[in-house]
């Protein structure tokens, strides 16, 4: 196991079945219920979308009033980071974190996700909770398959030719490689539409459309050309980075389920593969609650602000299990994934002619 500040250990949270009432992970989650740290925060959420989309509205405002300027750009950042806390909106209400009602929480993940970001919620969310059933799970979950990164020795032993070259070097290429993230979830995301029921393809199409025109019509009416191309690649880029830096230090480098060996319960296999990050108000606020990442996968539909107030709980009934419970700094929590990726592409860069086998 990487190196870690603490560990613990525990099965899944707000959805338990009969099998569960028996399991390790029954006693907490009946100490989090009757802490009333399952209740929804429907004020707390109104607040800060209500507070996103004023910010957003006051963001394509300055856009308009600035006109054709290069401090227009200026508003690139600011636009990626409200970008950011819209994902994070899309993501809490496709956890039901939100509202109970699965309509509701459907059609904020829609505005917020298609409308606002022009990425698909119905994609996304497939994609995510199936990541959630079965974290690091090479086989399971889409996190970690195979793909422009690897994550496992045996993942990189059949790459080659450029995809060898990536693997090699992916510990490096990977803060450069997430400011092509962006635009990543935009193009799987029209590729997702042929999947879809012919319902929610409708819609979900229609929305992601209206994105695109949206903010191709913005920028192009207000900018030359080439300033408005500079603003979408800017933007598009520090949003991708954005998210990498929220997402990276959740599983990356934690443990990784042998899928032929492990049969861990719901607990070990949450709390087991995921990473908590130390910090303050700032950090919950950059991360969008994605540093209480242990309590999170434990409890998926807990509202975002509970998840610090569960921490205590959370971390006390790992100890008492004696189930390692990970929580570092967020500077550290790079350090670990990317040496994590450094030691996976090892083998294939002392494989190499003339190699010294030096890391």
């Amino acid at each position: 196991m990487p190196q870690a500040v603490r560990t613990l250990e525990g099965p899944p949270p707000d959805v338990v079945s009969s099998l569960d009432r028996g399991s390790d992970f029954a006693p907490l989650l009946r100490t989090v219920r009757g802490q009333g740290l399952l209740d929804r925060r429907l004020g707390w959420y109104a607040t800060g979308i209500t507070a996103n989309l004023l910010l957003l509205a006051a963001v394509v405002t300055g856009i308009v009033l600035s006109g054709n300027s290069w401090w227009t750009l200026a508003l690139a950042p600011v636009l990626a980071v409200l970008s950011a806390r819209t994902a994070f909106i899309g993501h809490d209400a496709g956890h039901a974190q939100i509202s109970g009602d699965r309509a509701v929480g459907r059609a904020i993940g829609l505005v917020h996700g298609n409308l606002l970001l022009g990425m698909s919620y119905g994609w996304w969310n497939d994609k995510h909770n199936r990541h959630h059933a079965n974290p690091n799970h090479t086989e399971k979950d889409p996190d970690v398959a195979a793909d422009v990164l690897v994550f496992t020795s045996r993942q990189a032993a059949v790459r080659t030719g450029f995809r060898s070259w990536l693997t090699r070097n992916q510990a490096w290429l990977f803060f450069p490689l997430t400011l092509l993230e962006g635009v990543a979830l935009k193009v799987h995301s029209f590729r997702s539409l042929r999947e879809q029921p012919p319902g929610r393809r409708l819609v979900e199409a229609s929305l992601l459309a209206a994105h695109v025109i949206g903010y191709a019509a913005l920028l192009l009416s207000t900018l030359s050309p080439g300033k408005a191309l500079l603003f979408a690649a800017l933007h598009q880029a520090l949003f991708g980075l954005h998210m990498g830096l929220a997402f990276a230090p959740n599983h990356k480098g934690m443990e990784m389920p042998d899928p032929g060996k492990d049969r861990w319960d719901h607990l070990r296999r949450q709390v087991l593969t995921s990473r908590n990050i130390r910090g303050g108000v700032l950090t919950d606020w950059f991360l969008g609650g994605l540093n209480y990442q242990v309590e999170h996968h434990l409890f998926p539909s807990m509202p975002r602000p509970h998840l610090r107030l569960a921490q205590p709980m959370v971390r006390a009934h790992c100890l008492g299990l004696g189930v390692p419970y990970t929580e570092t700094g967020l500077v550290d929590s790079y350090r670990q994934a990317l040496r994590h990726m450094h030691d996976v592409g090892a083998p294939l860069r002392d494989a190499r002619p003339g190699s010294t086998g030096a890391a």
